[in-house]
């Protein structure tokens, strides 16, 4: 997810513990990073709404 959001212009701000705080302009976001586990539904839900994408332009995005 980190590197998803820096291809769409997200610079990584800071990282305390776990959590990468991502931003871009005015819009920011955390992002847990743990190891290779999957990141959960609500919580991607939550990055998407952070950061104004929707699940089909996410989806759209993930798969170019």
């Amino acid at each position: 997810m980190v590197r998803f959001l820096e291809r769409q212009g997200f610079t990584l701000i800071r990282v305390r513990g776990s959590h990468h705080v991502m931003a871009s302009g005015a819009r920011h976001t955390v992002v847990p990073v743990h190891g290779s586990d999957a990141i959960k539904t609500g919580t991607l839900r939550k990055i998407l709404r952070d950061v104004g994408l929707s699940t089909a332009e996410f989806e759209q995005l993930w798969n170019t």
